[in-house]
């Protein structure tokens, strides 16, 4: 099967790292990119100063760039991925789901709303089922998706895992790359020999994000995991890869080794990019691990990397990485485009 996709905001950097990951990928042929009007008509090599470190696909190279508007895009594309800024998706995403069009969107808008998937596939793929309640109270045809913040998509897989020994709450610091702020979004004066001790909206995001993903959908309505979440944002002089210091608190008193296990088995799923193994856990042996610069490629970006578990009074810390481009961003929202083929939405 064939499904035709196209890209909302292509020439961006999540919109790069979309037409890299896209490219020889078994399901979804490329067939249309949108940008702003300035670029329409545009070739897209002319359009994107391309910033990836694997060259422009040919076939995308010479391939026009339209407008960012449904009646720029053909009727025969089945799925659409949004990497808009999430004012800019706010009011052009709603058009293309009027329009009848499937969107699995990155952008941050609505992630929260009552009626939207906010989905990891290998966490809650039920929570799709939101989708019936979504047309029927929005009165669209199409269907809107979103993946989670890069650095919450990083944590919760390790919650999720850790949900069996009953998460009461979980306190985070996050040491995010400078790629999480898009090329320009800080500048070389800003972070080198430095740290930035706030990212804007960032903690709100994981807060509330964590506990819809890890919440409990019955059909008709999604409740939200009661864990208290609280988080620090920090970036930091790297360039990708997302490292946090997690703190849970459990109603349970598992043994390291019980948590590493639990992480260790934490089921993935079976679709093209998901890893066969979701979360890679060192033991002790490796305390100083996981690291941006060594660990953020972990199943070509798409897997979670654990370590340093250790036991406090009220549960674990332990840290938590992924790569926040890939699995953070257009990796995640590929990944929800290939479960709604798998589901049938597609």
């Amino acid at each position: 099967m064939t499904v035709r996709v196209g890209i909302l905001g292509a020439t961006g950097a999540v919109g790069q790292r979309f037409i890299q990951l896209l490219d020889d990928h078994p399901t979804f042929e490329l067939a249309a990119v949108t940008a702003s009007e300035a670029s329409a008509g545009k070739t897209y090599r002319e359009a994107a100063k391309w910033r990836v470190d694997t060259p422009i696909p040919d076939d995308v190279a010479e391939m026009e760039v339209v407008e960012t508007d449904p009646s720029a895009v053909p009727d025969d594309i089945d799925l659409l991925f949004s990497s808009l800024p999430s004012d800019v998706a706010a009011a052009v995403e709603p058009p293309f789901l009027e329009a009848g069009y499937v969107v699995s969107s990155n952008s941050s808008n609505d992630r929260m709303a009552e009626d939207v998937p906010l989905t990891i596939p290998e966490i809650n793929p039920d929570h799709l089922g939101l989708i019936d309640v979504q047309r029927d109270e929005r009165g669209w045809d199409g269907a809107l998706v979103k993946n989670p913040n890069c650095s919450t998509i990083t944590m919760v897989p390790t919650l999720a895992a850790l949900d069996r020994f009953g998460l009461e709450r979980a306190h985070i610091a996050t040491l995010q790359a400078v790629s999480g702020a898009g090329y320009s979004g800080v500048t070389s004066m800003e972070i080198i020999d430095n740290a930035i001790p706030h990212i804007g909206g960032e903690e709100e995001k994981m807060e509330t994000e964590s506990r819809k993903l890890l919440g409990s959908f019955d059909g008709a309505e999604l409740s939200m995991h009661d864990a208290d979440v609280s988080a620090s944002c920090n970036r930091i002089p790297t360039l990708d890869g997302h490292l946090e210091n997690v703190f849970a608190e459990l109603s349970e008193d598992p043994s390291v080794e019980a948590v590493r296990e639990a992480m260790h088995d934490q089921p993935s799923a079976d679709l093209h990019s998901s890893p066969d193994q979701l979360i890679k856990v060192f033991d002790d042996s490796e305390p100083e691990r996981p690291q941006p610069r060594l660990d953020r490629t972990y199943a070509n970006g798409m897997g979670i990397v654990a370590g340093g578990v250790q036991t406090t009074t009220d549960g674990v810390k332990y840290n938590c990485l992924a790569h926040n481009t890939i699995r953070g961003a257009a990796g995640a929202s590929i990944l929800n485009g290939e479960l709604l083929v798998e589901d049938g939405w597609i």
